[in-house]
Parts: C-alpha cells; structure tokens; sequence
C-alpha cells in the first residue's frame, strides 16, 4: 500500500539532493516498512469496515457512473456545485445535497455508522474528480480534490491509504481521526474514487 501521514508539526529538515534520491530508493525497495505504518486499530479497521466498501457492486456502480457526468466539469462547475452545496447547509431546500445524502449507497454508509457502535462518526464517498458521491451525513463542502483525503489516495493509484492528523471536531465535541483510502474498479484494476471514515480517535487506543 502507498502510505501518506500527514502532521501539522512536522518540521522536515533540508537534505542534500543526494541524500533525498537514497532515501526515495530505499523507500522504494522496502513497501513493507511503510505498510507496517498502519497501527494494528486502524488495519482491523480497514479489514471490518471499509474492505466490504470496497469491493460494494452498488458503491462501484454509483462512482462510475457519477464518473461518466462530473467528467465532462470544468472547474468553474466545480466552484460553482461546491458553492451551491455549502449555501444549503442548514436550508429548507438542498437540492444540490439530497441527491448524495439521499441514496442507497448512503443509507448503507450510515448503517455501517450506527454498527460501529461509535467508532466511526462518518463516512464519505468521492468521484474522480473529488466529488460527493455519497455521504453519511452532510459535509461542509460537496469537492474534496483539494484535500489530503483526495490528493494522496486517488492521485496516488489503487491500494493508496491517508492517515490523517487527530483533530477536535467541534460538531461532535470528539478527537477525530480521517482515514482514506482509493477505490478501484474491480474489473480493471483503474483508480474510480476515494472513500474516507472519520474515526473516534479515543476508541481507536
């Protein structure tokens, strides 16, 4: 697996140019050891709740075929359906929402919420072009391509897999943690989007 942490406090050191393309060859030649990055919670994590994800005939079949219509969008359609989304937060009418909140893909999304019994606070889904597909429960924007849940999964090819930093989320008043990873169509083998659960980090100890 392609793995990316990313850390607010992280100060990286400069390194000569030669110093950096040995240790790029040495990350290349030992995938094992970034593999090993995944704490044990978060590889069970992955094999209960987000694998079965993956693999959804119903999940694959909605990316791609959100796919076949967000590809022809530009960016000013993507500001502008982002723009749409974030102004029906909280509003009577939410005809930009309804369509990713309200499907089967995402009462399934939920349903694996509620079973986790409350490490998993929410799951989102995302096309190709970082796009809503589905959704547990209404995001703050409908385009993630601009995010490390997006950039360092679907850019990144199949298997890739983000840890994200722990944060305090104001909402649910929890330490959430974000893990993604790409999805990939069965059939073959392309990068189609990317899922992320947002997890209770105090129950992943």
């Amino acid at each position: 697996m392609s793995i990316r942490r990313s850390s607010a406090l992280c100060r990286c050191p400069v390194v000569p140019d030669w110093m950096a393309l040995a240790l790029s060859a040495l990350l290349f030649l030992a995938p094992a050891a970034r593999a090993a990055e995944i704490d044990a919670p978060l590889q069970a994590v992955i094999a209960q709740y987000v694998q079965p994800f993956l693999e959804d005939a119903a999940l694959i079949a909605a990316i791609k075929a959100q796919n076949d219509v967000t590809s022809r969008y530009d960016d000013a359609r993507i500001n502008e359906l982002d723009a749409m989304w974030q102004a029906e937060i909280g509003a009577t009418e939410i005809p930009t929402i309804t369509p990713v909140w309200d499907n089967p893909v995402a009462d399934a999304l939920r349903a694996e919420v509620a079973s986790s019994g409350g490490l998993i606070r929410e799951i989102l889904v995302m096309d190709a072009r970082g796009l809503n597909v589905a959704v547990s429960s209404v995001t703050s924007d409908y385009w993630q391509g601009d995010e490390a849940k997006y950039l360092e999964t679907y850019a990144r090819g199949p298997d890739a897999v983000h840890i994200g930093d722990v944060e305090f989320d104001e909402s649910s008043q929890v330490y959430m943690q974000q893990l993604s990873l790409s999805i990939a169509d069965p059939q073959s083998g392309a990068v189609i989007g990317a899922l992320t659960v947002g997890l209770d980090a105090e129950r992943l100890q």
